[in-house]
């Protein structure tokens, strides 16, 4: 799908893969990016407050976006000049822009059942498999309820499958034939009978 994504808009969508963020949540503005504590502080659902931490990686993929627009940090560049956009110049990604653009570029790739949200569906399965740990999970993708994170617990479900798989098929093989017991005290002992008249 990478090779479908146009240039301009590919920042955007590698965000959305590094952060798992919705889609509205990954609409930011400079101002939310606080490079001295490393933060991206923005509104989520239901109003609640956002925490992206800026690591090394993130920061390589923003710096480069400084200057691009005074205001919004994902910006996409104008194919045609119409509806008051100059073609060759540079305006925020809008939230309905990036829902069209995602279609085009689904198109492009021939892939029809795959969503957005599939983008911060696999982001909770990786982290998850990476560290096993819910509660981390839970506050980095912001859920409020720590039951929607366990919609993701069939990751270690599968992490804990393919690990037994690994381990029975490096075990001996059991014997054709187990040896018949023996000994006084493997043997069935019938209780005496008494004698009794028929």
């Amino acid at each position: 799908m990478d090779a479908n994504v146009r240039n301009d808009y590919a920042p955007w969508l590698e965000f959305a893969r590094m952060t798992g963020r919705r889609r509205a949540e990954t609409l930011i503005r400079w101002s939310q990016v606080n490079w001295e504590t490393n933060q991206i502080i923005s509104t989520g659902k239901n109003g609640e407050r956002v925490i992206t931490q800026i690591t090394q990686p993130l920061r390589a993929l923003l710096e480069p976006l400084v200057g691009h627009h005074p205001d919004w940090v994902f910006t996409y560049i104008a194919q045609k000049t119409q509806n008051g956009r100059v073609r060759g110049q540079r305006y925020p990604i809008t939230y309905d822009g990036s829902k069209t653009e995602w279609r085009r570029t689904r198109d492009r790739a021939r892939i029809d059942d795959l969503r957005f949200h599939d983008l911060r569906h696999d982001f909770g399965s990786k982290l998850l498999r990476q560290t096993g740990n819910l509660k981390l999970a839970q506050k980095a993708m912001n859920h409020a309820d720590i039951k929607t994170t366990m919609r993701y617990v069939h990751v270690l479900d599968e992490e804990v499958s393919n690990a037994l798989e690994i381990m029975h098929s490096k075990r001996r093989e059991l014997p054709e034939k187990l040896p018949e017991p023996s000994g006084r005290a493997s043997q069935h002992i019938q209780p005496k009978r008494k004698n009794v008249p028929c």
